[in-house]
């Protein structure tokens, strides 16, 4: 007998968390996504350095949860797996172009920077919603990780080369060693593309003096 696969679209109930008040003093939105097994609220309070009136943040939660050890205790959240990748690809993108029409007014658009910052398996997350959206960014960060490879991102190069990128890594990050970090440079620099590297004392982590320099550099330019 034959087995039929079907697809079906329904209505989920998604949370984000903010933190300050998006009106006239506010200079910058910084979209924060976070890492592999992290959750929202936990995730904003590692930038506490954003937490005035200047800057208005807001930090999505992945729409997958589960158990981070066993079936039990601490829960964590995932962007996407391998298993039907490209729909939960168009999943999240969609939800965070509906996040972003609902929290920033068309009126105060053109007055602020957008920041959207990827961390972990946020940078790919980060890349790919921007690579899609229909939406104003001004500076990509991708912190603790890099740009994709993959066709999409070729093809839509243009996209990128319009905005401010900084790449923010760790000198004893546990998952990119200097090699790979000289590959991705290496990439950038063949793509034609721009950035700012800061390169920290710290691991796998938003370190806080490396958050204090790329928020500084934002700022000034």
């Amino acid at each position: 007998m034959k087995i039929n696969r079907h697809l079906i679209s329904i209505s989920k109930t998604a949370k984000y968390v903010t933190a300050g008040i998006l009106d006239e003093k506010t200079e910058s939105v910084w979209f924060l996504l976070h890492g592999y097994g992290q959750l929202a609220e936990e995730f904003i309070k590692k930038f506490e350095l954003l937490f005035n009136e200047r800057n208005f943040t807001i930090v999505p939660e992945a729409l997958n949860r589960f158990y981070l050890k066993s079936f039990s205790g601490k829960v964590g959240a995932t962007w996407m797996t391998t298993e039907d990748r490209q729909n939960e690809i168009n999943d999240y993108v969609n939800y965070l172009e509906k996040i972003y029409s609902e929290e920033i007014p068309q009126a105060l658009n053109s007055k602020i920077k957008v920041n959207l910052l990827g961390f972990s398996q946020g940078t790919h997350t980060a890349a790919r919603w921007i690579l899609n959206s229909g939406y104003k960014f001004n500076n990509l960060i991708l912190w603790g990780g890099s740009l994709q490879k993959n066709d999409e991102l070729i093809e839509k190069l243009e996209i990128l080369k319009k905005l401010d990128l900084y790449l923010v890594i760790g000198k004893q990050d546990q998952f990119i060693d200097e090699k790979s970090i000289e590959t991705e440079k290496n990439r950038l620099g063949k793509l034609g593309l721009n950035y700012n590297l800061i390169l920290f004392d710290g691991k796998h982590e938003i370190e806080e003096n490396a958050l204090s320099e790329l928020i500084d550099l934002i700022q000034n330019n």
